[in-house]
C-alpha cells in the first residue's frame, strides 16, 4: 500500500512525525524529488513527498529514518521508535546503544498574512540556490501563494544536519524541522567468556 502523501491538498494539522530504526521502502510513498548523499561514515537519502519528507541515514549496518506524513497508521510498525502529532514547538532526542544519536527540533509557526508573505518570499529566494525545493502549483491559494517543501542539509564527517520547511499558505503556517544525526562509533561486540 502506498502512502498517497502529496496527491491531495494537505493541512499542517494532519501531519505527524515518525522515527524508525530501519529504512523504509520508496514504494510506500509518492516521491516528488530525492537526493542521495554520501560521506565516508554514512550515506543518506532525502525524499520530498508533497508537503512532507523522509530522511534516512545508514552507517555500518545501522539506520535511522525520520518521516513526516499525514498517515503514520499505514506505515510499518516494525522498527518504529516513536511518533507524534506536530503541535507548536517540540524537541526530541534519542541516543541508541549502537552509537547513533538523533536530535530533532520542530516548530509549527502560524503567522499573520504579512509576515507569512515575507517569510514565503524569503524562503523561496533562499531555496532557489540550494537544497531540494518542490512547489505545488496546483494547490495555489487565493493569495496566489504556492505551497512548497524545501529541504536543506549540511554534511559533516560524522553528522548529518537537515532543515526542512513545509509552507501551508491556506493556513499562513510553516512547519519547520531541524534534525541532526550523529554517527558515533559502533560499540565492539563483547567477547564470550
Amino acid at each position: 500500500m502506498t502512502v498517497e502523501v502529496g496527491q491531495t491538498l494537505q493541512r499542517v494539522a494532519d501531519l505527524k512525525f515518525a522515527l524508525y530504526r530501519r529504512p523504509l521502502h520508496p514504494e510506500l510513498f509518492t516521491i516528488y524529488q530525492n537526493r542521495h548523499l554520501e560521506q565516508a561514515a554514512y550515506q543518506a537519502d532525502i525524499w520530498i513527498l508533497g508537503l512532507s519528507h523522509v530522511v534516512s541515514l545508514q552507517s555500518a549496518g545501522r539506520c535511522v529514518t525520520e518521516v513526516t506524513t499525514t498517515d503514520v497508521d499505514v506505515l510499518p510498525q516494525n522498527g518504529l521508535v516513536t511518533s507524534f502529532q506536530f503541535r507548536g514547538e517540540r524537541d526530541h532526542h534519542e541516543k541508541f546503544d549502537d552509537g547513533l544519536h538523533y536530535i530533532l527540533s520542530t516548530q509549527v509557526e502560524k503567522m499573520n498574512r504579512n509576515l507569512f508573505h515575507a517569510s514565503h518570499r524569503d524562503l523561496l529566494n533562499y531555496a532557489g540556490s540550494r537544497g531540494l525545493l518542490v512547489r505545488f502549483e496546483d494547490w495555489t491559494d487565493d493569495d496566489n501563494l504556492v505551497p512548497f517543501s524545501f529541504v536543506d542539509w549540511e554534511l559533516r564527517n560524522r553528522e548529518l544536519h537537515v532543515q526542512t520547511f513545509h509552507a501551508f499558505p491556506a493556513d499562513y503556517t510553516i512547519l519547520k524541522t531541524q534534525s541532526i544525526v550523529e554517527v558515533g562509533t559502533k560499540p565492539a561486540a563483547k567477547k564470550a567468556r
